[in-house]
């Protein structure tokens, strides 16, 4: 039958996995770091997963498709552990997702990762970073933060803010036991994180075709001084040697209190 199906640009994909949450009937999955759509009939045509790409990837296409199957896909949710009572509160979930997206959109605040081209640097503050006032004259310092996504495993190999950028690859509770983190150690850099116990796995794979794919002038990982947050900086030797260029590593490790060992 001729219906309406979602369709997603693979070149303009960037694989942050906002489609897949978005997706409450389980009918896109990225395979090679890509969304994709998996079956015909697990689509409602609705496209919940529209508002959820920051790149404008998605879009509605008139077809030859199987028609949607609402047994299937709760057979499908099933299999994937999500039991079907669940399935309406996933859609609500996605609703609201999909609203808040739009909210930020429309205030311009995704401007600041997405100002067109798919993932271009830019400064957090084209004016200066100049700090936040807030209630009672407090002062609230802006977000080094230049780009989007910050996952080690949804970033992209490839990405025109990658080039000549000092690259950090920090561990994810690094940000949130020092204190000055974005100014110390963010600013004017590209920014990756992750955990090598909670993801478990070797980035060394990920971070090694990041290295070799662009033209990075330096790598800095911050850790913390837990055993398993070696993990993080072994990774990035192994990846430094993998892309076979001779990059500077500098290695920064945190305590649990919070300061610099």
């Amino acid at each position: 039958m001729i219906r309406r199906v979602i369709e997603i640009d693979q070149d303009a994909c960037i694989g942050c996995g906002l489609c897949v949450s978005a997706c409450h009937e389980g009918a896109i999955a990225l395979i090679n770091g890509k969304a994709q759509l998996v079956r015909d009939d697990y689509c409602d045509g609705l496209g919940d997963c529209l508002p959820a790409c920051p790149v404008d990837a998605i879009s509605f296409v008139e077809r030859e498709a199987a028609a949607y199957d609402e047994a299937a896909v709760q057979a499908h949710l099933e299999r994937q552990g999500i039991p079907v009572k669940r399935a309406a509160f996933n859609a609500k979930v996605g609703e609201m997702a999909a609203e808040t997206t739009k909210i930020s959109s429309s205030s311009g605040d995704l401007d600041r990762y997405f100002p067109g081209e798919n993932n271009v640097r830019r400064p957090a503050n084209p004016t200066g970073k100049l700090p936040i006032i807030g209630d009672a004259g407090t002062v609230r310092p802006q977000s080094e933060l230049t780009q989007w996504p910050i996952q080690i495993k949804l970033a992209p190999v490839k990405a025109s803010y990658f080039d000549g950028a000092n690259l950090l690859i920090a561990a994810d509770c690094t940000a949130f036991a020092y204190g000055d983190f974005n100014h110390e150690f963010m600013k004017d850099k590209i920014t990756l994180i992750g955990c090598p116990k909670l993801d478990g796995v070797n980035y060394a794979e990920k971070l090694s075709e990041i290295l070799a794919n662009n033209n990075i002038a330096s790598v800095t990982v911050v850790r913390m001084v837990v055993p398993c947050c070696k993990g993080l900086e072994l990774a990035a030797h192994e990846a430094i040697r993998l892309s076979g260029k001779p990059l500077d590593l500098s290695v920064h490790i945190v305590s649990t209190q919070g300061q610099l060992v």
